[in-house]
């Protein structure tokens, strides 16, 4: 006999339909995807795009006045405000603003454990240097305050902050803006280590492509509040079937472009955030536009291995 099909554990986190809106525009348009235990799902496009929006609205961080609908679990259950900082963690772009300059940096990860846990000072305090020495910073760091460590120090401090409660989700927006490059992949090496060895997922919102490229295992492109490309990294990045995607790519600098050559760019300027019109966001870009993609927004279909929001995907048969 063949042997029974084998059923996947539940994702760490589910997000179905998520939208965020203000004053009746939609900046976020039903945005769906899902996290598994080790993975790491790259939410990448361009600025204005949304991603930071999502990230927050999924966290419950949502600006005042934006109106959130749709669904976020956690381990199939629904994601509510206790659980950020203890099964949900946030790592902000900018390190110094997330730590508190009048405390040491073992103070606050020792707060960070007490206001989950019940533990005393000094074995909260144990924990907090532990998580410290998992990021390779030592006693002298852990005792330091923020303005006393270098800002990939500061990084890894505020890294250490999100993973001390054992977390089944980060997110991270933009986690290494303020670094120079051999800081960014330092850091970014050592996010993706320290989750894997922990169990734990990984959302990074990013504009860096290059970086997404060598530590994501996915990569969901977004435009205009929406999806339009979800699937592994390797797919998207190497063999994009959506026009925006490709765009984006195309717009990136090359090793070979002389250094005072223009920079590519895509064409025209994404949209803002309006009430959606009947044709598809990316039409007045778009290479590929025709009557169809002016008078009705596409739906989302697999294409070529991934999941594509597009009239006319490249790889597609007429």
């Amino acid at each position: 006999m063949p042997p029974e099909p084998t059923e996947l554990p539940l994702p760490l986190l589910q997000v179905d339909g998520l939208r965020v809106g203000f004053a009746g525009a939609e900046a976020v348009r039903g945005i769906s995807f899902t996290l598994r235990a080790g993975e790491v799902l790259a939410l990448v496009g361009e600025s204005g795009a949304g991603k930071s929006l999502t990230a927050r609205a999924l966290l419950g961080m949502a600006p005042r006045g934006a109106v959130v609908s749709g669904t976020v679990l956690l381990r199939g259950a629904p994601a509510t405000p206790a659980d950020l900082g203890r099964r949900l963690a946030w790592i902000p772009q900018d390190a110094m603003s997330a730590l508190s300059p009048v405390h040491r940096v073992e103070d606050q990860l020792a707060f960070a454990v007490r206001s989950v846990a019940r533990a005393g000072r000094r074995e909260a305090r144990a924990v907090a240097r532990h998580a410290l020495a998992g990021v390779g910073l030592g006693r002298e760091a852990a005792a330091a305050f923020p303005h006393a460590l270098s800002g990939g120090m500061r990084q890894r401090a505020v890294i250490a902050t999100a993973l001390v409660n054992g977390p089944d989700v980060l997110v991270a927006d933009e986690p290494t803006t303020a670094l120079d490059p051999e800081r960014q992949e330092q850091v970014l090496t050592l996010l993706r280590e320290r989750c894997a060895a922990a169990g734990a997922a990984l959302l990074l919102v990013s504009h860096d492509l290059e970086a997404v490229r060598r530590h994501a295992d996915r990569v969901a492109v977004m435009y205009a509040g929406r999806l339009v490309e979800v699937g592994t990294a390797e797919d998207v990045l190497g063999r994009p079937v959506a026009p925006y995607t490709r765009g984006l790519l195309a717009s990136l600098p090359t090793a070979g472009m002389p250094r005072r050559s223009r920079l590519p760019v895509l064409d025209g300027a994404p949209p803002g955030t309006a009430a959606p019109g009947a044709g598809c966001a990316f039409a007045p870009r778009c290479p590929q536009v025709d009557d169809v993609c002016r008078n009705g927004e596409p739906g989302t279909r697999t294409v070529d291995g991934r999941l594509v929001a597009c009239h006319h995907p490249f790889g597609e048969a007429a």
